[in-house]
């Protein structure tokens, strides 16, 4: 299984007004690093012909983050299946190794002509591995 990861330095403008994370901002970063994860090792053609449908989603707020905290993200998908997969996300104060945030999607493969959902081929499995 490859895990993903990226370390990001919490800014002014993610703070809320209690001072910590806002909320949103970790949805956000959750759905940002699984983009990334997917445009750094999908081919052209892949990237052209297929996209994700974002089914549903499970955040669990463990810790808070602060002003200049570095956070590392880490994304992995441990199961490839039919349609769709289960991506995981946790969000890690980098300093201190406390976990933050941990999140499980589904996300649904999608035909980019169709507009469907579609069976997700072995040479995209692959790139989960």
């Amino acid at each position: 299984m490859q895990v993903f990861e990226k370390t990001i330095t919490v800014s002014k403008e993610d703070i809320d007004d209690l001072n910590h994370v806002n909320n949103v901002r970790y949805v956000q970063w959750v759905q940002d690093i699984a983009k990334e994860h997917w445009l750094t090792y999908a081919t052209k053609d892949l990237l052209n012909s297929y996209s994700w449908f974002l089914v549903n989603h499970f955040i669990e707020y463990k810790n808070q983050a602060l002003l200049g905290e570095k956070l590392l993200l880490k994304t992995y998908v441990p199961k490839v299946e039919g349609v769709s997969t289960i991506r995981h996300v946790d969000i890690i104060n980098a300093e201190t190794n406390q976990l933050i945030v941990t999140s499980k999607a589904k996300w649904c493969l999608i035909d980019s002509k169709t507009q469907r959902p579609t069976r997700i081929i072995p040479e995209l499995a692959k790139l989960f591995n």
